[in-house]
């Protein structure tokens, strides 16, 4: 169906968001046009101000307001200053706080290392890393979280590598079988990770 210019400048704008498909971009597109008046320009305003006022945490990378950088868990006192959660983007980060079990600092790479892709050390937030560690010696502990396949993997060692001349204890984020999982459903590389991973009960 052939829609007015605007309804399909609408469609195309929800359709560049990630797994949005032409089916739920009209449907979007149908239903703010159906939305009080008042509701979309404040849902246009959100849109605006998080474009305009967030900015990356000095420190650490994470998301921020340009009102409040550094950022709140990088100028939270309680917060364990000896140990840093080094993670792919911020989402992984709001991951880790939703479990109110990690109480230490974070590093946001905005990426990994992925020769396919032709991304470098230098184009991922890594030298900040690094002069953050030199400039504050008392982090004693990298936790390296990047997810486990091919790029999370080979970001992990290169900064494991980077950082043992430092005599930084590096570790990583444990990976294996997913609470309530089959083995027999698991991939090989699962697997593996889990019986590396294991612990003594």
């Amino acid at each position: 169906m052939q829609y007015p210019e605007p309804i399909a400048k609408l469609i195309d704008s929800y359709q560049k968001l990630p797994g949005i498909g032409a089916k739920t971009a009209t449907r979007l597109a149908l239903f703010t046009l159906g939305m009080d008046d008042k509701v979309v320009r404040s849902f246009a305003d959100s849109l605006i101000s998080a474009k305009e006022d967030i900015t990356f945490c000095e420190i650490c990378g994470n998301l921020t307001s340009k009102d409040e950088n550094p950022c709140v868990i990088c100028r939270d006192p309680s917060r364990d200053q000896k140990t840093v959660l080094v993670v792919q983007n911020a989402r992984d980060v709001m991951a880790m706080e939703n479990t109110r079990e990690y109480h230490g600092l974070y590093h946001v790479l905005h990426g990994l290392i992925s020769p396919s892709a032709g991304t470098g050390p230098e184009d991922i937030n890594l030298p900040s890393l690094i002069r953050r560690l030199s400039s504050h010696p008392e982090i004693k502990e990298v936790i390296v979280g990047t997810n486990a396949n091919a790029d999370g993997e080979a970001t992990a060692m290169y900064i494991a590598r980077l950082l043992k001349p430092a005599h930084i204890k590096v570790t990583r984020l444990a990976h294996g079988l997913a609470v309530g999982s089959d083995i027999d459903y698991a991939d090989q590389l699962t697997l593996i990770k889990a019986v590396e991973g294991r612990n003594e009960i």
